[in-house]
């Protein structure tokens, strides 16, 4: 090891890092722009780039340098000198060396290259509901992520390494766990809901909505939310998402459906949860490696918390119900608050996982947990993958798909390579509901009132205390059990889905 490295200041490797978070930056925003409206003759272009930048900062957080860096900072006396935010800094720099060094880098790059054209092919093909056109790259995505698990290595299911990347700590067989408890909870209370004859009355939804006023109230509901405007922007894409570039712009996108007013405006409070998540990671780790979420699992907790516990709640439609009559003059005159907060949350199997009710949605997780597991572990091929799918709606939730565009390819995600990310969005809703217990009983027993009031920032404050202002320097393991005293408890959120769903259907 070179003196120059032994005696270098913690700045120079901090100014390091923040370059390779400039590269990442630069990406982020081009993804952006290939999915918010860029030419698409320029798509295969653009991926090319793409993989040019992420690979720069591939080798950037592999290289020698970085090698050395990290040789030096580990040392436990250097380690132990260090206050906390620089320690864990390193210790998460040595994670993804440890990580990313065993993947070469052409291989890399290659591998961006593939998801970057692919995500796009995706959005064609999924509008021509051609399956063929689609499936000879999701072979090549799904062969890679096999390699990858193998490269990095595993304790037990090859699945494991592919959901570490998004929730550190998770396994199969915890998940398996977690889900067996919530399914055998859920399951009969649907069943329940089902068979009652108190069904909400979702006729009136049945019109068409303008698409320019869905668009205005979905902004006055995000100001009022307290989504920073002047750090981010609200885009109209195919499938929506958040895309933080730097804690101080956090751009979200949504989708309109002329004839489901609540598609747009749910998936936009969605989507806002995430960004004000890294709207309000403090500035203190701009720059940083540990300025991002903590897991898929946590971020998804909070799309979901103001999603569904806020914008699906009565209070939520309490405040804010004759605001939404009056973008529509004449079409919801003759429907109460309380029909319309009962539609807000009425509950039967659908096709499509993101129009998905709170209670159904879980299924749809699971559906794609066990899919791609079978794929990961070459048990089950991407040829086989449309008429698995189908199967296993009809064993879930009773219904099929009757094309490609609404079954198998209705995702986004497979095309850009997130296997191991699906699960976040059943374990957000349990770190949501576990949170939303300890916030009603504890930090802020006028919770409800407060939304009644459409006074969102104390809501908004204490999130940023206990959990949006870490980023990735606490666990989440340490998020959950600092903020409600224990580990993941998916007993929360069937109290949650009980309390919530049996007074709307009189179970």
């Amino acid at each position: 090891m070179s003196t120059q490295v032994k005696t270098v200041e913690l700045s120079d490797f901090k100014q390091y890092i923040r370059k390779i978070k400039s590269y990442e930056e630069a990406v982020a925003l081009m993804n952006w722009d290939l999915r918010t409206g860029a030419p698409k003759k320029g798509a295969g272009y653009r991926s090319e780039s793409i993989g040019e930048l992420a690979t720069e900062s591939f080798k950037m957080s592999v290289s020698d340098q970085m090698a050395e860096y990290l040789a030096y900072f580990t040392q436990s006396n250097v380690l132990a000198s260090l206050n906390e935010v620089d320690r864990k800094i390193v210790t998460e720099c040595k994670r993804d060396f440890d990580q990313f060094k065993k993947i070469p880098a052409e291989k890399y790059q290659s591998y961006v290259t593939l998801t970057s054209k692919t995500e796009s092919l995706w959005e064609v093909a999924k509008g021509n509901n051609d399956w063929d056109a689609f499936a000879p790259n999701l072979e090549k995505i799904v062969a890679a992520n096999m390699e990858f698990a193998e490269l990095w290595g595993y304790e037990g299911d090859r699945y494991n390494a592919l959901l570490d990347n998004y929730e550190p700590g998770m396994t199969v067989e915890k998940l398996d766990e977690v889900f067996g408890a919530l399914r055998e909870k859920v399951v009969p209370l649907l069943a329940a809901i089902r068979q009652s004859p108190n069904q909400p009355d979702c006729s009136f939804l049945d019109q068409s909505f303008a698409k320019d006023k869905q668009r205005e109230f979905s902004l006055d509901i995000l100001q009022q939310l307290g989504y920073d405007f002047e750090a981010g922007r609200l885009d109209e894409t195919v499938h929506p998402f958040m895309t933080g570039i730097n804690p101080r712009d956090s751009r979200i996108t949504t989708r309109y459906l002329p004839r489901d007013v609540r598609s747009a405006l749910f998936g936009t409070i969605h989507e806002c949860g995430h960004a004000m998540y890294e709207q309000n990671i403090s500035e203190d780790l701009a720059g940083t490696n540990l300025c991002s979420g903590t897991s898929m699992g946590i971020h998804e907790s909070q799309s979901r918390f103001w999603e569904n516990v806020v914008g699906r709640s009565k209070q939520f439609w309490s405040h804010n119900y004759a605001a939404l009559q009056a973008k529509f003059p004449g079409q919801l005159d003759d429907v109460s608050v309380d029909d319309f907060y009962r539609a807000a949350n009425h509950t039967e199997p659908t096709l499509i996982r993101i129009e998905a009710d709170e209670l159904t949605y879980n299924l749809h997780i699971m559906i794609r947990y066990e899919l791609e597991k079978d794929l990961i572990n070459g048990t089950l091929q991407v040829s086989e993958l449309p008429d698995a799918w189908n199967e296993k709606y009809r064993e879930y939730l009773g219904i099929e798909p009757s094309s490609v565009s609404e079954g198998v390819m209705q995702d986004v995600h497979w095309s850009a390579g997130l296997f191991g990310y699906f699960p976040s969005y059943a374990l957000g809703n349990m770190y949501a509901a576990q949170m939303l217990n300890k916030i009603e009983n504890e930090f802020l027993p006028n919770f409800y009132a407060l939304i009644e009031a459409g006074d969102f920032a104390p809501i908004k404050a204490l999130l940023t205390e206990h959990v949006y202002q870490y980023g990735r320097l606490l666990t989440p393991n340490e998020i959950i059990e600092r903020m409600t005293g224990e580990e993941l408890n998916p007993e929360y959120l069937v109290k949650y889905l009980t309390d919530k769903y049996s007074p709307i259907y009189g179970v």
